[in-house]
């Protein structure tokens, strides 16, 4: 895992504009994106580029076949799943240090299985609006990372 205090996972992202959206995020708070395979995508296409700005060589990014091999290579410290199925509020949730913040595909959200597998860790963006199923998947990240940042009492980079 990286040295930051924070790591966000995307599991099979579809929109390059929110990859590209996400990885200047990451730049910007010292974050390590991780990118689950299949990618919607290809990382050299222009619009990540466009998204990313010229941010994007300074990233920390590391892609990953599967779900299995990226615990594997990170043996993550804990994993916290942003769902819009979750009940438990994302101000509940006990980030450490070191953290990794899941994140399904913008059309599909998470895999299904994940959903039994890590019950006890997935979180919800409180919503209170009546009108809105979700969020756009960059405008989730920021949210919740800026929630664990708040927590973890980051000081600016």
């Amino acid at each position: 895992m990286s040295r930051v205090p924070i790591n966000v996972v995307l599991v099979a992202p579809q929109i390059p504009h929110n990859t590209g959206a996400i990885g200047r995020l990451c730049v910007g708070l010292g974050a390590s994106l991780h990118l689950i395979r299949p990618l919607g995508f290809m990382l050299s296409a222009n619009a990540i580029r466009r998204s990313g700005l010229d941010y994007w060589p300074h990233l920390d990014v590391t892609v990953h076949d599967n779900w299995e091999t990226f615990l594997e290579a990170t043996q993550p410290v804990q994993l916290c799943f942003a769902s819009t199925k979750a009940t438990a509020s994302l101000y509940d949730c006990p980030f450490r240090p070191g953290c990794c913040l899941v994140f399904g595909n913008e059309g599909e959200g998470l895999p299904s299985v994940f959903y039994t597998r890590y019950a006890s860790d997935l979180w919800q963006i409180p919503m209170p609006g009546e009108h809105a199923r979700s969020l756009n998947l960059a405008t989730a990240v920021a949210i919740v990372m800026y929630e664990a940042y708040r927590q973890l009492r980051v000081p600016s980079l």
